[in-house]
């Protein structure tokens, strides 16, 4: 599925959305096409590659006293950018905690990583050393801006 990347009106950039998101925006008239590809069209618009929202969103997490992320599954996946931290494919959809939480492991982001649902499930509730697994990184804390753009 194709993404939308989304501009703030001061031409910050915000976020990225799906093409149906991006079209509700339009629709609704939060969002003007800032660049579209001249050649596909999605319903009456053009196919929109970057938005520009009408009205000026503040984004206060920007200035936040705290660089660090919160944890959060979601954060967590995109931290790792979608690869499973045992095989190393992309698609990974699950959170692994490397430390199991049955043995005393927490849930944050130096005991997590995103992991396919067969990898997780292959590991189960012991370490990746007693499952015979890899753990082809370590696991960190991300900045809220690397959990925000990823």
């Amino acid at each position: 599925m194709s993404q939308v990347v989304v501009l703030n009106a001061s031409y910050e950039r915000l976020h990225v959305v799906t093409v149906q998101d991006a079209a509700w925006m339009l629709v609704r008239g939060v969002a003007v096409i800032q660049e579209a590809d001249p050649e596909a069209m999605f319903g009456p618009f053009q196919r929109p590659l970057v938005l520009r929202l009408v009205r000026y969103v503040k984004m206060g997490w920007r200035y936040a006293t705290s660089s660090r992320a919160t944890y959060s599954k979601p954060g967590v996946i995109r931290r790792d950018r979608g690869r499973c931290a045992y095989c190393g494919r992309p698609g990974a959809t699950t959170v692994d905690h490397v430390l199991p939480r049955s043995g005393g492991g927490q849930a944050e982001w130096l005991n997590a990583v995103a992991a396919h649902q067969r990898c997780n499930a292959a590991k189960g509730a012991r370490t990746p050393i007693e499952a015979g697994l890899v753990l082809l990184w370590a696991p960190w804390v991300p900045s809220r801006i690397e959990v925000a753009f990823a």
